[in-house]
């Protein structure tokens, strides 16, 4: 009797690669020209990470900065929630974060497109944050892990032990 195989379908964010990311971004709005006396910085604030600016267009290229890092290290804007500049005394700011997880609102939305449009004999199972899925056949996974990549989700998915 063959056992069933399956993955897990999870929203992580690498720490290590924003951290990367914000460095990188930190670095290029030293030196660029265009950012010199705007007292423009990115940096974190606890798990928060704080932009700044003089003005409202300098703290969103730093935010596009930032954003242009991120793709290049690979993290998916998705799991980036920037929030909209605010005056703070003479700078503006913008708080940004990284969101983890799938809530279970966007849990249900998987497992209904999984039931619905997936292979027949595929079960998937809310686990807390993330989901797993399963199936006799490895094919059939493959096609599910398809099927949703083609869908457009506000989240960040990714796709972990897949044994």
């Amino acid at each position: 009797m063959a056992s069933d195989s399956s993955f897990d379908i999870v929203s992580k964010v690498d720490r290590q690669e924003v951290d990367n990311a914000l460095n990188q971004a930190a670095k290029e709005v030293r030196q660029r020209f265009d950012f010199k006396n705007t007292d423009a910085s990115i940096r974190w604030s606890g798990e928060a990470i704080e932009l700044e600016a003089n003005s409202e267009e300098r703290v969103k290229a730093v935010l596009d900065v930032f954003e242009s890092k991120l793709v290049r290290r690979g993290v998916s804007l998705k799991s980036l929630d920037a929030g909209e500049p605010r005056s703070s005394g003479k700078l503006y700011k913008i708080t940004a974060t990284t969101s983890e997880g799938i809530t279970q609102e966007n849990a249900k939305k998987v497992t209904k497109l999984i039931r619905d449009e997936g292979p027949k004999g595929v079960k998937a199972l809310i686990q807390g944050d993330e989901l797993r899925v399963s199936s006799k056949s490895r094919d059939d996974l493959q096609r599910v892990q398809a099927l949703i990549k083609a869908q457009d989700y506000d989240f960040a998915v990714q796709f972990v032990n897949y044994r």
